[in-house]
């Protein structure tokens, strides 16, 4: 065997020979690129194979299979996640479901769509604005990330401040649990209420009670044109005293996005648009039919805050300026290794987070770009560090554990829309209380009583 690869167990080949052939894949330099997600910092396995199912009815066999065998299985969308939650656990298999990629059926009427998991989020979406509807969530990774995984880790994006989040837009699910039984949760209804919201309690458990191999979403119709602004801020106070305003407004925008200066100068010097050295840019964006009023009243509420505001001239100014926001991650990324945060706090704390974030760049010496959607108090501090230099690791670990500690202080919580995975594990039983740890535990142990589905993964 070569390295990073294990010698296939008894289990394994029990596993394999109730299987179809093509779907097991043993190839050492293919298995291994599948072992982890794109998160920092995570612990990852060793796989002894991946399996590629195209059914339902494949997956069923596998996890059936596996169960039988008491054989990890850690299952993966599109790889795009940036918690570790879909690592690979040491001598088990990672269960990917790049091949159930069809979507099933767009009905204009119920305006739902129904998709397998592994579809690509922005193409579910091109294919529903085709027919003039629009599926909102729309993470930072659209163009890459797989709608199974949104639902798996409750995915959200930019658009979350008006429309919610993935759970906001799952009505129905098709799982196959850990033993191979297959369940359908949900209906295609307006209004259904019989029994426990078991739907609800899968859109976001990390592949941790089950795999989902079908899905039907809520759609609604599409939105108008939408039209932007950029508002930059000489300090971090009157950045804050904006977004305070704009929430409490209640105004309908459809994002509210925050760039602080680390990030901007990042972006602006790939993008090189111009976006000036502000202390922190706000973008804000509305898509209903009223939405030039929206922005006069949010550009005055900016102005009134003490920012210099832009008004893009048209649609596709306004998609130029969003891009840019989407650019932040791969920006940073230029700076040096980088760890991802994702904290959620109450909105009238943004900035104080931000400030705070600051001090402790500050204490550990490091660069630490801070970007996110303002609107509903997310965020997303990227730590900028050396991974070959053991001190400069040491105080991104320290950074990052700061970071999200300061967020729980603040009232928020340890992650808005990536989800625990493996990066923070730890961390979740310090926002949990006892009782609730206790019943999370415990709904897991039901669903899951030989602890196969994504071990090491959340509680």
């Amino acid at each position: 065997m070569t390295a990073n690869t294990v010698e296939p167990t008894p289990e394994f080949l029990r596993v394999t020979a109730e299987l179809p052939d093509d779907i097991v894949i043993t190839d050492p330099d293919i298995v291994i690129g599948y072992r982890r997600d794109e998160s920092r910092l995570t612990d990852a396995g060793t796989p002894v194979a991946v399996l590629a199912p195209r059914t339902t009815e494949e997956v069923s066999a596998c996890l059936r299979a596996c169960h039988a065998a008491s054989l990890p299985v850690s299952t993966r969308g599109a790889g795009s996640g940036l918690s570790g939650g879909a690592n690979a656990a040491d001598g088990g298999v990672v269960l990917s479901l790049h091949r159930m990629s069809r979507i099933i059926d767009i009905d204009p009427v119920e305006r739902l769509a129904v998709t397998q998991p592994g579809v690509i989020t922005g193409e579910l979406r091109a294919a529903v604005a085709a027919q003039g509807l629009l599926y909102p969530p729309d993470p930072g990774s659209v163009a890459m990330c797989s709608i199974g995984g949104n639902v798996a880790t409750n995915a959200g994006g930019m658009c979350c401040v008006k429309y919610g989040v993935t759970s906001d837009f799952v009505e129905a699910l098709e799982v196959v649990l850990a033993d191979g039984r297959v369940m359908r949760t949900g209906t295609r209804t307006v209004k259904g209420v019989a029994g426990y919201d078991l739907t609800g309690l899968f859109v976001g458990s990390e592949g941790t009670l089950g795999v989902v191999t079908e899905i039907t979403v809520r759609l609604v119709p599409a939105p108008a044109p939408p039209l932007t602004l950029a508002a930059s801020f000489a300090d971090l106070t009157s950045a804050g005293t904006a977004v305070a305003a704009i929430a409490e407004a209640g105004l309908s925008c459809s994002a509210v996005e925050i760039l602080d200066n680390t990030t901007l100068r990042a972006v602006d010097e790939v993008a090189k648009m111009g976006l000036g050295d502000a202390a922190a840019m706000l973008l804000v964006q509305a898509d209903s039919e009223d939405a030039d009023t929206i922005l006069a009243k949010v550009e005055a509420l900016c102005t009134a805050a003490g920012a210099e505001v832009g008004r893009a001239d048209d649609v596709e100014e306004s998609t130029m300026l969003m891009e840019a926001r989407r650019l932040a991650l791969p920006a940073l990324e230029r700076l040096g290794d980088w760890l991802l945060d994702d904290v959620c706090v109450p909105r009238a704390k943004v900035v104080e987070l931000i400030e705070i974030i600051e001090e402790i760049a500050g204490d550990v010496g490091l660069t630490i770009g801070v970007f996110g959607h303002a609107g509903d108090g997310n965020l997303h501090p990227t730590i900028i560090f050396d991974q070959s230099d053991a001190d400069s690791l040491a105080a991104a670990h320290t950074a990052f554990d700061k970071i999200t500690a300061a967020a729980l202080e603040l009232g928020g919580t340890i992650t808005g829309e990536h989800g625990v995975g493996r990066l923070k594990a730890g961390w979740l039983s310090r926002e949990l209380d006892e009782v609730n740890a206790e019943m999370q535990r415990a709904v897991r142990k039901v669903f899951d009583p030989r602890e196969i589905l994504n071990r090491g993964v959340a509680l």
